[in-house]
């Protein structure tokens, strides 16, 4: 009998990366990542991605989300700017306005904000600059 041996797989890298945020991770400030990201840890400040934001069931996000599509399924405290998609699942709580070409809320998700869905695109200005902006046109209209 003739054993052969064991061949070891190629990994083959195509420059794309996916970032986890694990469940006892707790990260504070900005976050840019270039693909999609994870979270099922905690997340206090801003998160930009250039595809999709998930957050897990056990994620809590105190942030900003600026990314292509967000899939939440956890608890986010913050406005979300995403260019195609918000999803929210059953088990999202989210506390904070939303702005996207799409949304979709399964029955059971908590959702307390506001949503734009009109003219989304990518690279649109946080949703906190776009409101400080519509701030001041109203004050300098009624002086």
């Amino acid at each position: 009998m003739k054993i052969k041996p064991d061949r070891k797989e190629e990994v083959k890298m195509d420059g794309s990366m996916n970032t986890l945020i694990g469940k006892d991770s707790v990260i504070t400030g900005t976050i840019d990542v270039k693909g999609p990201l994870r979270i099922d840890g905690k997340v206090k400040g801003q998160v930009n991605s250039s595809d999709t934001v998930t957050v897990g069931a056990g994620g809590d996000v105190e942030a900003e989300l600026n990314c292509k599509i967000a899939t939440i399924a956890g608890k986010v405290s913050g406005n979300i700017v995403a260019s195609e998609k918000v999803e929210l699942q059953a088990k999202a709580e989210i506390s904070g306005d939303l702005k996207t070409k799409s949304l979709v809320i399964e029955q059971g998700a908590i959702f307390c904000g506001s949503c734009n869905m009109k003219e989304t695109q990518p690279g649109v200005h946080k949703y906190s600059e776009v409101a400080e902006k519509i701030r001041k046109e109203q004050t300098t209209t009624t002086k």
